[in-house]
C-alpha cells in the first residue's frame, strides 16, 4: 500500500515512527504536536523514558519497525537519534529514511548519566537515507559532533543556527521550519525515499 500525503502537508500519513529522546518528548514538543496532527503516526514505546538503556531502546525500535506494513520514515530527536544509529547498523528491516534532530554527544559534559550503553556511537554507514539537523549552540552536542555523525552515517547535514536543543526549552513548539525542512528533504531525496 502506497503512502498518501496528509492534507495540506508533504509528509506521509504512514508508516512513520516517532522516536523521542529521554523523557519522551512532552505534549508541547514538536514531535508530539506533529504526531497529533498525523493520527496514523506511531511513537516507539519504551519501558523507561528516564533511564535509557540502549539494548531496550533498540529492541523496541526493531519491534515497531518490523510491525510496519511498509518501509517506515523514522523521526528521531536527541537520545532517540542514538537509538536509531545503534539500531540502524544491525537491523534488516527496510527503512525509508531517518530524520535525526539534535544528535547528542555521549562523551559530552551534559550527557545524561542515567543513559546506559550508547557509547561509542556507531560510525558506520546506515543502510537508509538520513538527514542530521543540528544547532550551533546545542548544550548536548556540538555542530562538529553532529557533522561527524552525518558523514559517518552517509547522510545529509543541515545546521539551522543558534536554536538550542531544538526542543520545548529552546522555544520550539510546532517547529514549522522543521516540518518544511523534512518535507523539502523528502522531496529532494526522491526516488531514494519514495514509498514502496
Amino acid at each position: 500500500m502506497k503512502n498518501r500525503p496528509a492534507v495540506g502537508s508533504g509528509l506521509p500519513d504512514a508508516p512513520v515512527l516517532i522516536v523521542p529522546g529521554i523523557g519522551n518528548s512532552g505534549p508541547s514538543h514538536w514531535q508530539s504536536l506533529w504526531e497529533r496532527s498525523h493520527p496514523a503516526w506511531r511513537r516507539v514505546p519504551q519501558r523507561d523514558w528516564d533511564r535509557p538503556d540502549r539494548d531496550e531502546w533498540v529492541a523496541a525500535l526493531e519491534t515497531a519497525a518490523a510491525g510496519c506494513p511498509a518501509r517506515p520514515l523514522v523521526i528521531a530527536h536527541s537520545m532517540g537519534c542514538l537509538a536509531v544509529a545503534h539500531w540502524g547498523v544491525r537491523t534488516s528491516v527496510p527503512v525509508r529514511a531517518a530524520f535525526l534532530v539534535a544528535v547528542p554527544d555521549p562523551d559530552g559534559p551534559n550527557f545524561p548519566p542515567a543513559a546506559r550503553g550508547f557509547r561509542p556511537i556507531p560510525l558506520t554507514r546506515l543502510p537508509f537515507p538520513s538527514l542530521v539537523v543540528a544547532s550551533t549552540d546545542d548544550p548536548f552536542g556540538s555542530p562538529a559532533h553532529a557533522r561527524r555523525c552525518a558523514a559517518a552515517w552517509g547522510g545529509g547535514f543541515v545546521e539551522i543556527g543558534s536554536v538550542g536543543h531544538i526542543n520545548v526549552d529552546s522555544g520550539h513548539g510546532e517547529w514549522p521550519a522543521g516540518r518544511q525542512l523534512l518535507e523539502q528533504w523528502l522531496h529532494d531525496a526522491a526516488p531514494a525515499v519514495r514509498p514502496r
